[in-house]
């Protein structure tokens, strides 16, 4: 049985009042969606506020869930509209993920990371977090969304069409305008 498949049957029988077949959802999705929420609120505390208000309004709007889109999609496009909304009300920026030297595509790309122990080394990395922190953070609303979905989360580009609500060339194209962008503003400090 395919995890779509088992989430449809969960989600059916939570349509019908089981709220043990709700539970097993949210025991399955509640890390991924506090590791997306912790994207956008900067305190863990209100993270896990904000989590929790984006299943409850999943489990309320579970009779509107129609099944277009996996679960798991929609299940964050939930969680995204949360954390937005509590932005706004909070006046708050988005917090951005960390840069991982130990990452091989990162360190592959930007071989003087490798040598992180010798102060040279932690200090271009710290100033390289600062300078994707920033340009992560002067992205427009629906590039930075669609950056972090794809390369933070890991969702399809069709599943991010579907949590952003917009075609998948749509989306395409947020993603290469948000990584040239980026790749702009982090290029000074890795061309050496």
């Amino acid at each position: 049985m395919a995890v779509t498949d088992g989430d449809q049957l969960l989600v059916e029988r939570a349509r019908k009042g089981d709220r043990r077949a709700f539970d097993l959802l949210v025991l399955k999705y509640q890390q991924k969606i506090l590791k997306l929420i912790m994207r956008y609120v900067r305190d863990q505390t209100e993270a896990l506020d904000v989590s929790q208000e984006a299943f409850v309004k999943a489990y309320r709007a579970l009779p509107a869930f129609r099944g277009e889109s996996a679960f798991y999609t929609w299940l964050y496009r939930i969680a995204i509209n949360t954390a937005k909304n509590h932005l706004v009300a909070m006046q708050r920026k988005p917090v951005e993920y960390e840069l991982d030297s130990q990452d091989p595509e990162i360190a592959e790309r930007n071989p003087h990371l490798r040598e992180e122990d010798g102060p040279e080394g932690l200090a271009m990395q710290e100033e390289l977090r600062q300078t994707l922190e920033r340009a992560l953070a002067e992205l427009p609303e629906e590039l930075r969304t669609a950056i972090l979905l794809r390369e933070i989360e890991g969702l399809s580009y069709e599943e991010i069409a579907v949590a952003m609500d917009c075609p998948v060339g749509t989306v395409r194209s947020r993603i290469f305008r948000a990584r040239e962008t980026i790749d702009i503003a982090i290029r000074p400090l890795t061309e050496n």
